[in-house]
């Protein structure tokens, strides 16, 4: 990747065919200080049943941004998610195991003539729609177990889901109430017009599903993270990895954490000299835990503002969400609360420690157990606090949230602002909370 022009407002449009790394070619350089903009594709279920991609998403090339080196960090404040889509289609999945070899999201091949990642050509609409372009083969490695339809009012703030004539309609437009973006290269998912759970509606809130930075061996971009990535551990196709050491290279990009949506700020660790920022798998809305693993994948655009965080060696992720989405028992203490706390201070005679601010830690594994031990251990070397110290400060002032089943947690906890000041992140602290 070579250094480009730097932007201080940079579009970026370009996207990868299913991998980050470092070899990926640069989307452009943005100022340290400047504002990213970007125009993303659905992921997940496009890159998915398209087998030309090499991983389950369809994110931006790598952004380089101005002075960030490998031990720093960026801090990403989301200014703004807007979805484009006017409906997609998604559910639980069923694989079909003719059509891969290690891994459906990753190693692809046509079940008939036996090409790897073969080109593809859409025939029709349904779920034997997308077709091996050298043999004329359901190409695809998957379909639907239970899969529903929806579309959206123009404002984005309801879903409805659809009945099998109104998917059908949907279907035979895909591309276009998908809004698929011209330099896409995935197939709309719509296409296969499922048609289960008519009539339901769900709330809307956008939020972006892989968002990060550049880890520095290349990875299928929905394995950048400790639950999925498991799936790379023994694997024999060129992205197999032989053990946990190597996986932990991650920048566990792909958090599917609904709270990382616009007002939010991420902080995310630089393992490459220049970040390489990505964006991508924009949701329409997700409850906790993603329990189908899979949700309303969306076109959109993201727009965020970058701050290079010099010297702050992160392994994971940090989030500041809204304020609105802190638990009660994380959320910053109220003029009153803090009266109430000196004047119990005074009475017993100790210290207050007035100045706390909140944080979430991201922590990944292969189960959930695993992924709240990673972000133990993540918040302990941030902090430099003992395990023990963390677990007693979580469960006093914070506590754990489930992202992604099976292994993605948010570990929430009131820091001291002068150890925050310390790491040099008190200052966005301070700024997401009015502190």
């Amino acid at each position: 990747m070579s250094q480009q022009e730097i932007e201080q407002e940079l579009f970026v449009d370009q996207y990868t065919l299913g991998l980050v790394g470092p070899d990926q070619e640069w989307a452009g350089t943005v100022a340290d200080g400047g504002t990213i903009t970007t125009y993303t594709p659905p992921a997940c279920w496009g890159p998915m049943i398209t087998p030309e991609f090499r991983g389950g998403h369809e994110v931006t090339r790598p952004i380089r941004v101005e002075n960030a080196e490998v031990g720093d960090a960026v801090a990403l404040r989301i200014r703004e998610v807007e979805v484009t889509s006017m409906a997609t289609s998604t559910g639980t999945m069923a694989e079909r195991e003719e059509a891969f070899g290690d891994d459906p999201f990753v190693d692809h091949r046509c079940p008939e003539c036996g090409t790897e990642w073969p080109d593809s050509v859409v025939e029709g609409t349904g779920e034997d729609a997308i077709r091996c372009a050298d043999c004329g083969a359901n190409a695809s490695s998957f379909g639907f177990e239970y899969g529903f339809t929806v579309a959206f009012d123009d404002d984005h703030t309801v879903g409805l889901t659809m009945d099998d004539e109104a998917a059908h309609e949907l279907a035979t437009d895909a591309e276009e109430v998908m809004d698929i973006p011209e330099n896409s290269r995935q197939h709309p998912i719509v296409l296969y017009e499922p048609d289960e759970m008519p009539g339901t509606l769900g709330r809307l809130r956008p939020f972006i599903g892989n968002v990060g930075t550049t880890p520095p061996v290349e990875l299928p971009d929905s394995h950048n993270a400790g639950d999925f990535g498991q799936f790379l551990i023994g694997a024999e196709h060129d992205w197999g990895l032989a053990d946990e050491d190597e996986l932990a290279q991650r920048t566990d990009g792909h958090m599917d954490v609904s709270e990382v949506r616009a007002g939010a700020t991420l902080l995310c660790p630089v393992k490459v000299d220049g970040a390489g920022v990505y964006v991508g798998d924009l949701h329409a809305n997700q409850g906790d835990g993603e329990l189908a693993l899979h949700t309303t994948d969306v076109s959109g655009t993201v727009e965020m503002d970058v701050e290079v965080i010099e010297g702050l060696e992160l392994d994971g992720p940090i989030l500041l969400p809204n304020e609105a989405d802190l638990p009660h028992i994380s959320a910053p203490y109220s003029d009153d609360e803090l009266e109430t706390g000196r004047e119990l201070a005074d009475v017993h005679d100790v210290g207050l420690e007035e100045e706390m601010g909140p944080i979430q830690v991201i922590g990944t594994g292969a189960t959930i157990n695993d992924a709240t031990d990673n972000a133990f251990e993540r918040a302990g070397a941030l902090l430099e606090m003992s395990e023990g110290e963390v677990r007693a400060r979580c469960t006093f002032t914070g506590g754990v949230q489930i992202g992604r089943l099976p292994g993605v947690v948010q570990l929430d906890v009131l820091a001291p602002m002068d150890v925050l000041e310390e790491r040099g992140i008190a200052h966005l602290v301070a700024e997401q909370y009015n502190l």
